[in-house]
């Protein structure tokens, strides 16, 4: 285990004390914290022991590995050279078989570690559905789990169960919070999961001694607190009327709604809108394709037929249609500006006194 603090560490890897505080501003962006607090998070991450961590995937495509892999706020060497410690993760790490088990076993020797859970957990038949050196995925992450701070569950797979967990379901997935007890369990869905909010979340740790404060469903609110439908580039062409009617049409063209495309952005809560991709370019429907609600629980049995089903806009009941939702928002902004007309002009009449010699109204 690497017991530097993460200021030796920077040193020691040469990293500028302007990028070091270029990235906590970022984190204390990230974590919709004030600009203010950016000194604070440097300050607490400079003294700060490096944190192990160990990364667990199962049953999972390795998306949110590819993602983790091309973060870049801060980039994956920084992640694992500076902010975290990375013991342990099959797909990044050099010893395999007997090695890597050895290495798996040293990295949870002496607790104080966080885990970092990628895939859903089989459960059906004794877990066998998914194994590694002849232990299954269920009893690994209980062992990882048993000494840990805390175990981090990354994309909507390890969160809720994910595509394995969707109908019928014959391995009988689940997500981590629902196979491990006492120890607390932090959910950061996507498919794939954005790297920022795990590393955002980590400084959080480090920064105040604790773990960001959540929702229901285990998500941190900074991250996981307001719908993307209410942070929405293409929110005001939804609240004109202005619908995309089929794929490459004017309106798709123009960057209108895509409402009526099926995007689940209204029944989604998500960072995406303001975090975005690719170093914060674009993100998907930035570029022209509906949200699929994929940080949602089951989102794949609930949120499909992804571009047909519309969904329920809270306010408006389930089963108004995107037309009457249009035509509505327009005649309360067309009787909004007839009042506001008239209240200016009853306004203008009280606040001006009647000319001399001339009678009020």
């Amino acid at each position: 285990m690497d017991h530097k603090t993460i200021g030796e560490a920077l040193e020691e890897h040469k990293i500028s004390r302007r990028d070091f505080l270029k990235f906590c501003t970022i984190m204390a962006g990230t974590l919709a914290l004030p600009a203010s607090y950016a000194p604070k998070i440097a300050e607490a991450l400079e003294k700060a022991k490096k944190p192990t961590l160990v990364w667990l995937e199962y049953q999972d495509c390795a998306g949110c590995t590819e993602s983790f892999l091309r973060s870049s706020r801060p980039s994956v060497a920084e992640i694992v050279l500076d902010i975290i410690s990375v013991d342990y993760h099959e797909t990044i790490m050099a010893p395999a078989g007997k090695q890597a088990e050895k290495s798996f076993e040293e990295a949870i020797a002496e607790g104080g570690h966080i885990v970092v859970v990628e895939g859903s957990i089989p459960t059906a038949d004794g877990g066998v559905y998914c194994t590694i050196g002849g232990k299954s995925a269920l009893e690994l992450v209980r062992k990882a789990a048993k000494k840990a701070l805390a175990v981090i569950a990354v994309g909507n797979c390890a969160s809720f169960g994910g595509i394995p967990a969707a109908s019928p379901n014959p391995t009988g997935a689940k997500g981590v919070m629902e196979v491990i007890s006492g120890v607390p369990v932090v959910n950061i869905p996507g498919c794939p999961f954005n790297a920022d909010n795990l590393t955002a979340t980590i400084v959080h740790f480090l920064t105040f001694g604790s773990f960001p404060a959540t929702d229901g469903l285990g998500r941190p609110l900074f991250a996981f607190g307001k719908r993307i439908h209410d942070h929405c580039e293409r929110r005001a062409h939804f609240d004109a009327g202005q619908f995309v009617e089929a794929w490459g049409d004017e309106g798709h063209r123009k960057g209108w709604c895509l409402y009526k495309m099926g995007c689940k952005g209204p029944e989604t809560y998500h960072n995406c809108p303001d975090l975005r991709w690719n170093e914060g370019v674009s993100w998907p429907v930035g570029s022209g394709h509906g949200c699929i609600g994929c940080s949602e629980p089951h989102f794949w049995d609930t949120m499909s037929p992804f571009y047909k089903r519309l969904p329920q806009v809270p306010g408006f009941g389930i089963e108004a249609t995107a037309d009457k939702i249009g035509l509505g928002l327009v005649g309360v902004t067309v009787a909004g500006i007839a009042a506001h007309a008239i209240g200016s002009a009853v306004r203008a009449k009280v606040a001006k006194p009647p000319k001399e010699g001339q009678e009020e109204a």
